[in-house]
């Protein structure tokens, strides 16, 4: 037997330098969906915010979406369901497949200061995108979570008395739109760092839009 009957037919050139998907289609479809679906409820909740502000200052109408209450809050309400629809997909998916457990996990403190010490002085290393360094996976753990906050706290605000224990939960309605506008807050401060490393890293951008 040959040595080429062994070990079958050298590769094409093309086919041995091609880097693995680092991103399957249903996440880079998942993420450009949520991002949509992120600036309309964004924009359209800034319109809302300026109806009624909660401090003394509103949103520029350049940025807002809507024009006026009632056009914001159908923006609004048309944004949340496809965020929400999107978002148990993804979270379906990636609980199904294990993208979660092997993306994200373990985390320990340690890692993240090493990490974020590292990032502060220029040094942290992008070269492998498959695998999420410390800072990256606390981030993304975080944004889910705030996810889910600025959910709750948004029924409770929409339907405070269908939802009125859920209300109550969040201190009642003042209180709960305090809390959706710091869950806002914290989404847009990490569109903010999420946009500025994806310019900096601009292979992270292209492994999100082709996949590898």
């Amino acid at each position: 037997m040959t040595i080429e009957a062994a070990v079958g037919p050298p590769l094409a050139p093309d086919a041995a330098a091609k880097p693995p998907v680092i991103h399957p289609v249903w996440v880079r479809l998942n993420h450009w969906i949520n991002a949509l679906a992120m600036l309309m409820m964004i924009g359209s909740g800034w319109q809302i915010y300026n109806a009624s502000p909660l401090f003394g200052f509103t949103f520029p109408r350049e940025i807002a979406l809507g024009n006026w209450l009632g056009g914001a809050l159908l923006w609004h309400f048309a944004a949340m369901w496809l965020l929400v629809v999107n978002g148990i997909i993804y979270v379906a998916l990636g609980l199904a497949t294990g993208r979660f457990r092997r993306k994200l996990l373990p985390l320990y403190p340690r890692d993240v200061l090493h990490d974020l010490a590292a990032a502060l002085r220029g040094r942290l290393a992008h070269d492998d995108l498959s695998s999420y360094n410390a800072v990256q996976k606390l981030l993304y753990l975080g944004i889910l979570l705030t996810a889910v906050v600025i959910v709750l706290s948004g029924l409770s605000i929409w339907k405070p008395v269908q939802f009125q224990g859920l209300t109550s939960f969040f201190g009642g309605f003042d209180t709960a739109r305090y809390v959706h506008f710091a869950a806002m807050a914290a989404i847009v401060a990490f569109l903010v760092v999420h946009v500025t490393l994806s310019i900096l890293v601009p292979k992270s951008l292209r492994a999100m839009i082709v996949g590898r």
